[in-house]
C-alpha cells in the first residue's frame, strides 16, 4: 500500500524527512509546502533527483492560515510540521479537523503539552497526533526507553545528546545546524528533570560534566538545556528516581555562552542604548549567527543514554549509544538525518495505522524491535552495553 504525505516547511529537516519517506515510507506522493515557493520547488527537485523518480512536488503555503492548511491536508495520510513550534497549535487543529495524522518537530514542551490536550479529539477520527519528534526530543527519548527495557527495576535514566562540527573552531567550538532561535531557547529557560521521583525545574547551562567518547570525539562537556525531554518527566514521574537530559559540546563552549547569558544577551525585553531601543536577543543573534554559520557543515551527532537499576536483585545498568556523521553522497548532515529521518519513521508508522489513535507522547511510538529494525535500515548502528 502507498501513502500521500505533506511536509510543512522545506528547510533542512523537512527535506531530509521527505528523502527518507521517498526511500522507506511507501510514498505515492510527497508534497513539500513552504512560504517561499522557490524553496519548496527546489527541495522537491532535490528529492526527485536523489531517488531517481518524480515523487515530490513543491507548493506555496502560509501555515498561519488554518483554512489553507486544511486544504493542504485533504487526501493526505500523514503530515509533518517542520516549521517553528509557534505555528503547531494551528496546524494541529487543522489535522484534527481533517482527520490527518500529524507529527511535529516541536522542541517547546509547554506547547507540546497543549497539542496533546488538543489531540484528544483525534482519537474518534482514527488518527494520531505526535509532537516532539526529531533527534532531541525524539530519538534520544526512544533510545533512553530502549535502555530502560533492559533493566528489570529501572531507577535512573540519563540522556546526553548533541550535534557538533567535526572540526571545532574556538572560541565557540560550534557550528549552527538549525535556527538560532532554537539554540537560544534551549540555553535560556529552565529544564524539567526528575529528582527524587518528582518533576523539578533545573537552570540551564548548569551542572557541567565531562564524558569520554570514542575517536574522533574524545572528551565532551555536557550541560543542562531545556526541551530535550519533551513530556517524559511527567510520563515517568513516580516511576524513576532520577531523569536528566544534557546537551554535549566541545570543552569551553559552555563557559562562553554562560557569560553571554549573564550579560543579559538572551533576554527578550527591550533595553535602551542611547536613544535606540533594542531587544538583546535579536542583537545577540545578529552578531553571533554569521560567526557560527558556514556554507559547508561537516558534522557529527551523538546520543548516549544510560539506565541504572536492579536486575535479579543486583545493581545493573545498560547504555545505548548512537553516533552518526554527515552523508557525503546525499549531503544530508548528521543532525538532519537523525532529526528528519526520525520524524519520517513516525509519520510512516502513523500512515500505516500502526500507532494508537489520539495524542501520543514520543516515548510511545518507536520502541523495542521496531526501533532496532528502523535504525538498521538507515545504517544507524546502536551500541548497546551492559554492566
Amino acid at each position: 500500500m502507498s501513502y500521500r504525505y505533506a511536509i510543512l516547511g522545506a528547510g533542512r529537516q523537512g527535506v531530509s524527512a521527505a528523502y527518507d519517506l521517498a526511500r522507506f515510507g511507501d510514498a505515492e506522493e510527497i508534497i513539500l509546502y513552504d512560504l517561499g515557493w522557490s524553496s519548496a520547488s527546489s527541495a522537491a527537485e532535490k528529492i526527485n533527483q536523489l531517488v531517481g523518480r518524480k515523487i515530490a512536488e513543491g507548493k506555496f503555503l502560509d501555515v498561519r492560515d488554518g483554512e489553507e492548511v486544511k486544504k493542504a491536508f485533504f487526501g493526505i495520510d500523514s503530515a509533518i510540521s517542520a516549521v517553528p513550534y509557534l505555528y503547531n497549535l494551528t496546524i494541529t487543529e487543522a489535522a484534527v479537523d481533517t482527520g490527518t495524522n500529524l507529527c511535529d518537530l516541536g522542541g517547546h514542551t509547554s506547547t507540546s503539552r497543549e497539542i496533546l490536550m488538543l489531540g484528544e479529539s483525534a482519537a474518534g477520527k482514527g488518527v494520531s497526533i505526535i509532537p516532539d519528534c526529531g533527534m532531541a526530543p525524539g530519538l534520544n527519548i526512544n533510545l533512553g526507553i530502549h535502555a530502560m527495557s533492559f533493566i528489570e527495576e529501572p531507577e535512573e535514566l540519563f540522556i546526553w545528546d548533541g550535534g557538533l562540527p567535526q572540526n571545532p573552531v574556538p572560541p565557540w567550538n560550534y557550528v549552527s545546524t538549525f535556527h538560532i532561535n532554537g539554540l537560544t531557547n534551549e540555553y535560556h529557560a529552565d529544564a524539567s528533570f526528575l529528582r527524587e521521583g518528582k518533576v523539578t525545574p533545573v537552570p540551564c547551562l548548569t551542572e557541567l560534566e565531562a564524558l569520554t567518547f570514542d575517536s574522533p570525539l574524545g572528551t565532551l562537556e555536557a550541560a543542562v538545556t531545556s526541551g530535550g525531554l519533551s513530556t517524559l518527566p511527567w510520563v515517568l514521574q513516580g516511576k524513576l528516581k532520577k531523569l536528566e537530559n544534557k546537551t554535549l559540546r566541545y570543552p569551553g563552549h559552555w563557559q562562553t555562552f554562560e557569560a553571554y547569558k549573564r550579560l543579559g544577551l538572551f533576554e527578550l525585553e527591550t533595553v535602551e542604548v542611547g536613544n535606540t531601543k533594542i531587544v538583546p536577543r535579536e542583537f545577540f543573534h545578529t552578531l553571533l549567527e554569521p560567526k557560527i554559520t558556514t556554507k559547508e557543515v561537516r558534522d557529527i551527532a551523538v546520543i548516549r543514554t544510560k539506565c541504572s537499576g536492579i536486575n535479579s536483585g543486583k545493581p545493573a545498568s545498560c547504555t545505548v549509544e548512537l553516533i552518526d556523521i554527515i552523508d557525503d553522497h546525499t549531503g544530508f548532515t548528521a543532525l538532519e538525518k537523525l532529526t528528519g529521518w526520525h520524524i519520517s519513521i513516525v509519520a510512516h508508522l502513523a500512515a500505516r495505522g500502526e500507532l494508537p489513535s489520539g495524542p501520543l507522547t514520543v516515548d510511545k511510538v518507536l520502541t523495542g524491535k521496531v526501533l532496532e529494525e528502523e535504525c538498521a535500515k538507515r545504517g544507524w548502528n546502536l551500541k548497546i552495553s551492559h554492566s
